[in-house]
């Protein structure tokens, strides 16, 4: 599958669960941080993840501060490695973002922080 055709699938909800990984998740931020500023692509990449859950009738999966954190820390990883390079440099140079668990997300937040139902609802900032 193609990047564009990738995205657009991930975007209308359509995309197989089964080929849509954490791994996937940050393929997904990258390709809308290369066509986005970050606030752009934070609400297309959230308001994508809402669709895909509810087309897959999860909607609780849908985590605030998880899809934030994420998103602002490949756009960081992105500038400092370099915007020109491709998907494969950038998950290679990334090993941390391409891990679910651990996550990497645990440098910044409590297990009490990131497990709340507040976390779900808003984004907390770092409390590590």
């Amino acid at each position: 599958m193609t990047d564009p055709d990738f995205l657009a699938a991930f975007e209308d909800g359509s995309l197989p669960e089964d080929l849509f990984h954490h791994r996937d998740h940050v393929h997904a931020a990258w390709l809308l941080l290369r066509e986005e500023t970050p606030a752009a692509a934070l609400g297309r990449f959230a308001a994508a993840l809402k669709r895909f859950a509810a087309a897959k009738g999860k909607t609780r999966l849908y985590h605030e501060t998880i899809t934030w954190a994420y998103l602002l820390l490949i756009n960081e990883r992105m500038e400092r490695l370099g915007r020109d390079r491709v998907w494969e440099e950038f998950a290679a140079s990334n090993p941390d973002l391409m891990t679910w668990r651990p996550s990497v997300l645990e440098r910044y937040y409590t297990s009490e922080a990131l497990g709340s139902d507040l976390a779900r609802r808003v984004f907390l900032l770092p409390d590590r």
